[in-house]
């Protein structure tokens, strides 16, 4: 087997391996081809090769956020790693775990003009749960610099480490960095960055080992629930005639059938779902804001909890975070493993362990339930709202609005839905999916960039198929990932083009002029269907009802490429639809 001769590049890679790191993405660079020649040598690795480093690191984002494991990036030294930096701070707030290998410079090396390179360490601030700056191994005595190299042992310092014989000091200290780095990223669920500097020659190679890592002790991670917190939750719980239950992003499968059920059968109870969080029961309120837009103040007091519990991540709905911000529970706890965020202003307990845990030891501990009908109420508004939801759909013409109806409608069976950011992610938090349709979506930092880069990540290393919605500027703006050579044939891509930013004309803003057009809306003529001739995806178009019905009854077959169907509608009618949608329902 292959090894680069260089004994940092060596542990870095074997110790990868031990920590069961196995997917492996890599931009092309001349400083980490030490890190490149280990990986790519071992089969062990399943290694990609992804030329724009935001994509790759998108794309490996996709992989974790499937694998819920570790994924590695690896790129050359100078801006080629801050071109992860947007991926890097959706994964911190996504707690998605992801590895970044940065090669550099020796030290002496840096800021004196030589090209490539920048300040490496620490660079992702505290959007990284552990940065490991590794020191440069110590050269051979006989090994002598290239004359066009300054010699690494030209100060005092690096000399005296020299001649004290210190490469074995170092060797401790690099294995013992990348060791507490690769744990923090699964103890975190969430990045880790490790800066990896390396002297020419960088080619070379040799045929056997020269390190032997040492074993390494890592901390535990148990956390155990505490019996006394959760008796005095129960005790508030079972005491509160009206308890809201709201659940933002989770992984699917995250809650047992069996806990939601119980959950869900307390009259004094309502469990209010976000699309991402792939849970489904006959008595819980998908379409948050279907439920709660126009109601007027005496609805807002009935529908005010005394006791919060949120569950997962990061919540879409703006409407229900103004709710209770400004009709406050009495108490709001958050049940999570890693952090709590204080979103509504009122947090009085994190309690740290996973929802599913918290759930099966303090259902148990609740024995008696309280009179109330505060489910019944708005089970019955939830009925109405719906009613009025397919009614107004009969009523609109062709637009964003019906195109997510159908689209939607369309999935196929147990198949995976990725979501772009902005508009479509709002779109489809309106409508009721099927209960074998699993949901993602990159909602840390919420941004366009990556959706669709991540999508295909995610389309490797997941066993269902997977379609990706999306609107038009998200789409353009990451067009890079379709330049990409492990693109599944069965994924597909759903570009709602309205010629520009629509979510923007929903917002409180002058729209229909110039100013407006050019800076917010940012109206284009661009279509994908030549990105699609590049990238050998088959392209398919709509801009009426009757060519989506056509296009969508062909368009999940079978096939020997990926597909894309980028839908047409009128930018000008989207937003006073959406708006008088609210207004129907009510």
């Amino acid at each position: 087997m292959n090894y680069s001769k260089i004994p940092l590049a060596q542990t870095v890679v074997t110790l990868c391996k031990t920590h069961n790191i196995k997917h492996i993405i890599i931009s092309p660079g001349s400083r980490n081809a030490p890190l490149t020649i280990g990986f790519t040598h071992d089969d062990y690795f399943k290694c990609y090769s992804i030329v724009d480093e935001r994509c790759a690191a998108f794309f490996a984002m996709g992989i974790a956020q499937q694998t819920q494991e570790p994924t590695a990036l690896v790129c050359t030294s100078g801006s080629a790693l801050l071109n992860y930096y947007p991926a890097v701070s959706e994964a911190y707030y996504s707690r998605i775990p992801l590895v970044v290998l940065s090669a550099d410079r020796p030290k002496h090396l840096v800021d004196i003009g030589d090209g490539q390179t920048i300040k490496q360490k620490n660079v992702y601030g505290e959007h990284v749960f552990y940065s490991a700056n590794l020191k440069l191994d110590l050269r051979e005595e006989t090994q002598k610099a290239p004359k066009e190299e300054v010699p690494i042992f030209k100060n005092l310092e690096n000399k005296v480490e020299k001649l004290l014989g210190l490469q074995e000091g170092i060797q401790s200290q690099n294995e013992t960095e990348i060791h507490q780095a690769l744990h923090s990223a699964v103890l975190n669920s969430g990045p880790v960055h490790i800066n990896v500097p390396f002297d020419e020659p960088l080619y070379d190679r040799v045929e056997t080992l020269t390190i032997s890592p040492k074993p390494f002790k890592l901390a535990d991670n148990y956390i155990s629930i505490d019996d006394s917190e959760i008796v005095e939750c129960a005790e508030i719980w079972q005491n509160s005639k009206r308890k809201m239950v709201l659940v933002g992003v989770l992984q699917p499968n995250s809650i047992e059938g069996e806990l939601l059920n119980k959950l869900a059968q307390d009259d004094s109870v309502i469990i209010l779902t976000e699309t991402t969080s792939n849970l489904h029961h006959k008595d819980i309120f998908p379409g948050i804001d279907k439920l709660i837009a126009s109601l007027e103040d005496q609805d807002f007091k009935k529908l005010q909890p005394e006791v919060l519990l949120t569950l997962g991540g990061l919540i879409v709905s703006k409407k229900v975070k103004r709710f209770l911000r400004d009709y406050n529970p009495k108490y709001h706890w958050h049940i999570d493993a890693y952090n709590a965020n204080d979103t509504f202003f009122v947090l009085d307990k994190h309690i740290k362990v996973n929802p599913n845990s918290f759930l099966n030891v303090f259902l148990k501990a609740i024995t008696n339930k309280v009179d109330s009908d505060y489910k019944f109420y708005w089970l019955d508004i939830r009925q109405k709202r719906r009613k009025m939801h397919d009614q107004y759909l009969d009523t609109i013409p062709f637009s964003d609005f019906t195109v997510f109806d159908r689209v939607l409608k369309s999935m196929p069976k147990d198949s995976q839905l990725q979501v772009g950011n902005s508009s479509a992610i709002r779109y489809t938090q309106l409508f009721q999916l099927r209960s074998d349709i699993t949901v993602f979506c990159n909602r840390g930092t919420s941004g366009i960039d990556g959706s669709t880069s991540t999508a295909i990540g995610a389309a490797i290393a997941s066993k269902e198929r997977v379609t990706f919605i999306t609107g038009d500027l998200s789409f353009f703006y990451d067009s890079n990932a379709l330049w990409n050579n492990y693109v599944p044939n069965n994924f597909r891509i759903i570009v709602l083009n309205n010629s520009g930013g629509g979510i923007f004309r929903i917002l409180p803003g002058h729209k229909n002029t110039e100013n407006f057009d050019t800076y917010f809306e940012t109206k284009h003529n661009l279509n994908a269907s030549y990105l699609c001739n590049m990238y050998g995806f088959e392209y398919r178009s709509a801009k009426d009802s009757k060519e989506l019905s056509t296009n969508l009854e062909e368009f999940y077959e079978a096939s020997n490429q990926p597909k894309l169907l980028e839908i047409f509608t009128p930018s000008t009618v989207n937003d006073s639809i959406l708006l008088d949608y609210f207004k129907f329902i009510k």
